[in-house]
């Protein structure tokens, strides 16, 4: 039996990080995840050092999804080190400028003052990551994802039907207590019907006491146009709004307590501060 003793040692190797990846093809595209433990302490100094910043305590950087057009060889991919790489590192968007009271009030030494509790980064997470772009090319023309007035909307009601799954999968990219004072989880899931797919990416961050963010980023293929289109939309609220819509919901204390915990309860309830929408058409050129 083989054993990793150093931290340093390298893992996972090419052909473990193959056997990790599990794959399915969908008309003309090549869905693909992978999951793995999270990272040993010298694949975690690397990282750190190539950010630029700490990293969460829960690292899964060798996780991934991706989803690839294969004649044209566009693809979109999702992994933890170029989200991260998207957390302010100059401190000009940290919590301390917009939420610095009430952070500091929910901590019990505030004579200590706001300067010794808040990091030089975004120690949040925060990210508004919309997934790593390879761009294709078909008949000459370079396909990437942009806006136009005449993007539609992801079609919510075909993705209501209840067609059959062919393939699903979620993946957690990183997760941080905050200091045990919140949550902060990015985190991918999918799922792939005969005719169309819809993957989410979602930032979930809970600052207790100060504010609930939700960031996603929804990617949706239509397999028989080759179309993709990909949405992003930023929520956010203040902790004591969130905590008092869900009592006017009519919810009980406890009930409260867990929902939040639960961005699938609390999203909905969220103002929506951005929102971009986007999308490529990768089949032949009319």
């Amino acid at each position: 039996m083989n054993h990793i003793t150093s931290p340093n040692e390298p893992y996972p190797s090419p052909s473990a990080l193959e056997q990790a990846t599990t794959a399915h093809t969908q008309g003309r595209f090549r869905i693909a995840s992978r999951k793995l433990p999270i990272l040993k302490s010298g694949p975690i100094d690397a990282l750190s050092a190539r950010l630029g910043i700490p990293v969460p305590e829960m690292i899964f950087g060798d996780n991934l999804f991706s989803i690839t057009h294969i004649p044209t060889g566009w693809s979109v991919a999702f992994s933890a080190e170029p989200a991260l790489d998207l957390v302010d590192k100059t401190g000009e968007r940290m919590l301390r400028v917009a939420y610095a009271g009430e952070w500091s009030s929910s901590r019990e030494r505030t004579s200590a003052g706001i300067s010794e509790v808040v990091k030089p980064y975004d120690w949040s997470y925060s990210t508004a990551y919309l997934g790593t772009e390879t761009l294709g090319y078909r008949d000459g023309d370079e396909r990437k994802l942009a806006a136009s007035p005449d993007t539609p909307p992801i079609p919510l009601e075909l993705l209501r039907r209840r067609d059959p799954i062919l393939f699903a999968d979620e993946v957690v990219l990183y997760e941080s207590e905050l200091d045990d004072n919140g949550i902060s989880i990015l985190s991918v899931k999918a799922r792939v019907m005969e005719r169309r797919m819809l993957l989410l990416c979602r930032l979930f961050m809970r600052l207790d006491n100060v504010v609930v963010r939700v960031r996603d980023t929804r990617v949706y293929v239509d397999f028989d146009a080759d179309v993709v289109i990909r949405e992003y939309t930023s929520r956010e609220d203040n902790f004591a709004n969130v905590k008092r819509n869900l009592l006017m919901s009519g919810l009980m204390p406890d009930a409260i307590t867990i929902a939040m915990r639960d961005s699938n309860q609390l999203a909905h309830l969220l103002p929506t501060v951005e929102q971009t929408i986007e999308s490529v058409s990768l089949g032949p050129s009319p």
